[in-house]
Formats: structure tokens, sequence, C-alpha cells
């Protein structure tokens, strides 16, 4: 990119942020009525929009599941929406709460107004979810809203950016595009809240130009997610619970299972399970079913052939889930050819000096890791950073509540993964370095609101009663009745 079409985005984006901040300083706050005809707006675009958004999910990724784009990019922004729209009233009435006898006579109710102009910060692995739905939210808590989307998804950036002109003025909802130094600038700019999904490494700098501007942040992130195999749970049972999640997408998504806890001995037939289930669901050619997507672009590819051949190298044994996939330079090959489709590579014998025990994979590469205990599991756990999602496969239990009770976890599932995530009535959100903040559902509508505590006196004003000057004898009584 030139300096003088960088130059012309960075003006046209304080351009939309300043008419946004203006329009919102010079309106009344949007009325239930409005905020509802907002959210049906965005449905009903959305909706004479999917078979195109399909489409260009599909171009940008060279080949993703219609499916999989169904389920897991438009179907939850508009479960989102319809719940959004069946709980606003709810959630938008002042919740009254108590004075106390301190303040009586007094009443004391919360009122959840708008923030102002809120910015969301796209990734590329679910550029629908992570857009529109946070957009959904946003806009039912009454603000406006910028969105940065990913350079990575540039054909389905243009029909995000037509439905949302169709369904709202630039001056309620702008779409801005570009590279690094356009996130940057997006990313310094003082919004009232800022969302960002993504990695813990560009995190770290949101938050850094955040700080400056003291402007709130909810940061939806990832990590490495355990899955822990119980001794309790068969292995072809735990399989089938915890395979869709790491298959969809290609296991491009932050709360797919990063790594296996496996009870020692049972490896092998993890193996055998997981490549005889992967091959029930995806047929013996991945080039010939339409039910698995390819990672994303070259660049993701060849970062996942380096974490394999970086394993390979330090004595890890790679098994593919299906045969035509070898964790070889051929099989780099064949898969570029074969439209960057990668099977998981099932991976044993890892130690935490390779690369894929040190960083979230974001791909099909499955490490197992043996263990001897169920405490000596936990404490793998618990030694790393805290997850963003952590999975149990157990139906004891004992078992399911002592791990609840002795790890950290942005959300957890029991006998399944990700599906959390679907859950419209719960917050989610990461812990540490997996994120701050949650949002879904009502905790979405809080996050993106500002509760303002409003206390009403009428006539007979008792505050008066502890002015000064001080040492009056019910001064005195009044200390001795509130401090005990």
């Amino acid at each position: 990119m030139d300096m003088a079409t960088e130059g012309m985005q960075q003006q046209q984006l304080h351009q939309h942020f300043t008419a946004q901040r203006q329009a919102f300083s010079q309106t009344d706050m949007p009325d239930y009525q409005h905020r509802i005809a907002q959210l049906k707006a965005l449905k009903q675009a959305l909706l004479a929009h999917q078979d195109e958004l399909l489409r260009a999910l599909s171009e940008d990724y060279g080949y993703r599941s219609p499916d999989d784009s169904m389920l897991s990019d438009i179907l939850p922004v508009i479960s989102n929406i319809n719940y959004s729209i069946k709980h606003l009233r709810r959630w938008m009435k002042p919740s009254r709460r108590h004075a106390g006898l301190m303040l009586a006579p007094a009443s004391v109710t919360v009122h959840y107004q708008p923030l102002g102009v809120v910015g969301i910060i796209v990734p590329w692995n679910f550029p629908l979810t992570l857009s529109l739905g946070p957009l959904a939210t946003v806009l039912a808590a009454g603000n406006r809203a910028m969105l940065k989307l990913s350079e990575f998804t540039p054909t389905t950036n243009q029909v995000i950016r037509r439905l949302l002109a169709k369904a709202f003025s630039p001056k309620w909802v702008c779409v801005i595009e570009g590279e690094a130094d356009i996130a940057a600038a997006f990313s310094a700019l003082p919004f009232d809240h800022l969302l960002f999904t993504g990695s813990t490494s560009v995190a770290k700098h949101v938050m850094h130009a955040a700080a400056d501007n003291l402007t709130p942040l909810t940061l939806e992130l990832g990590g490495k997610s355990p899955v822990i195999i119980a001794p309790d749970m068969p292995i072809t049972t735990a399989v089938e619970r915890l395979i869709y999640g790491k298959c969809l997408n290609a296991g491009q998504i932050c709360v797919a299972p990063d790594y296996v806890l496996c009870p020692a001995g049972q490896e092998q037939a993890f193996i055998q399970a997981y490549r005889q289930q992967f091959r029930a669901m995806y047929g013996a050619k991945l080039a010939d079913t339409p039910d698995y997507g390819n990672v994303i672009n070259a660049r993701q590819f060849n970062r996942l052939q380096t974490l394999l051949d970086d394993a390979q190298a330090k004595g890890a044994q790679i098994t593919p889930a299906l045969d035509e996939t070898q964790g070889s330079q051929d099989n780099k090959t064949t898969n570029q050819q074969n439209s960057r489709k990668l099977a998981t590579q099932l991976i044993t014998r890892v130690t935490d000096n390779m690369l894929l025990m040190q960083e979230e994979i974001f791909g099909p590469l499955l490490p197992i890791v043996s263990y001897n205990t169920l405490d000596e599991a936990i404490a793998y756990i618990n030694a790393r950073p805290r997850p963003l999602a952590l999975y149990l496969m157990s139906f004891d239990n004992r078992t399911q509540q002592q791990v609840l009770s002795r790890t950290h976890s942005g959300g957890v599932c029991i006998n399944e993964t990700v599906f959390h995530v679907a859950a419209d009535d719960a917050p989610f959100g990461g812990i540490g370095p997996s994120g701050m903040g949650h949002y879904h559902g009502h905790e979405g509508f809080l996050q993106f609101s500002h509760a303002r505590t409003v206390l009403h006196r009428g006539r007979l004003n008792t505050g008066k009663l502890v002015h000064p000057p001080y040492g009056k004898f019910w001064q005195k009584w009044l200390v001795r009745l509130f401090v005990r």
C-alpha cells in the first residue's frame, strides 16, 4: 500500500469516528423501539445476503464448507439477534436497589445507558460471528459501532459492507478495512469501549494503545485449550465428543481443543479411534469431501507445517488422521495442490521444548500428552497460562467436581467441546492470558452499557442531619447505630 492510500484511509477513519461521536452527543439515547428496529434490520440484511456470504467465505478460504459456515458463522448471529429481541425490554428496565436505613427516605435505581461509540476488531476465522454477533449486542445496548474487518477476508468484507450499508447510516455503523497500520490507528482511537478478538500477542499492542485513552477493553483471545480424558471415559466415546470441535473450520477456532491429556497406555487406542471417526465423517480423501475446509491461506498453512517440522525434528511421532496425508515435504506439496486441506495430524511423544506446545496451534494439529493420575493432569494444566476453554471427558460426578474446583479457564464443556460458545443465555469470555470481560446475552448487554446509579429523594431531606457543625447528639447516635 502506498503512503497516499494509507493516509487517505487514516483520514477516513478519523472522519467516521468524529461523525459517530458527534451524532451520539447530539441525539437522544435510542429507545426500545429504535433498538428493536435496528436488530430486525440487521437480521433481515443478513438473511438477504446469506447465500452471497457463504460463497464469499469459501472464496476467501480457497474452500470452506458451506455447512460449516452456516452452522458457525450465520446461525449463531441469527440466534443472538433473536435472543436479544426477546429479552431487550427486560434488560433495559432500571433495576431497583435497596437504599438502606442510613439513606432513608430515598430510592435507588440503576439505569443502563449506552456507552457511546464502540470499536470492534474482527479476526479472519469467523468474520460474521465475530463482527455481526458483537454488533447486535452493541446495538441492543444503544451504541454506535465501527468494525475493523480482517484484511485476510476481503471478499466477505465487501458483502458485510454492502449489507450493513443497506441497514444503517455510517453514523450508526461503519466498516473499516486496511492492514496493520490501519488496525493500529483504529485501536488508538478514543472509543468508549473496544472489543478485540485475536491472538494474545496482538492483544498486548491493542491494550497498550487503548491505555493512552483509558479506553475500556473486552479481549477475546485464545490459548491452549486442553481436553482431559478421564480414566472412566471410554476412548471411543471421548473421540466422538471432541472430534467435531477439532475439525470444524479445520481447527481454526479460538476454543478448539489444542491438546489432549490421555491416560498413559491409551494413546494408540485414541489415535485408532480418531482415525476411524475422522474417516467416517469425511471419507477416505479430503479432496473429495465438501464437508471439510481449508487452512485459510499459505501463510497459515506454512506456519502449521513449521510446527510439524519442528516437532518431528525434536522426536515427535506424527500420525495423520488419513493415510493420504503424511507429515513431510511430499505432504506439504500434495496439500497445497489440494487447496490447503490438511487432515488432523495426531502427535505423540511431545515435549515442552516443541513450538506446538508453546503457542496456540489454531489449526488441525493435535498433540497427545499422556498422564498417570488425574492429579498429574490437573497439575499440568495449572502450570500453564489459563486457557479460554477446558474440556473434560468423564461421566463420573466426583471427577467432574474435582476438575471444576481445581482449575481455571474461560469456559468449560463436560463431555463436549466448543458448543458452550453457542449458549445465548450465558457469558463468553477468557481469563488472564485468554482474555478479559464477557459478552453474549445479558452479560454482553451489561458489558456495552454504563450502569448509572440514581438516588432520588423527595421533599423530606434527612441528609441535613449530618451537615456541620458536627457534634450534635443525633450525629453521635447515628455513628453508634451504624459503626458497629
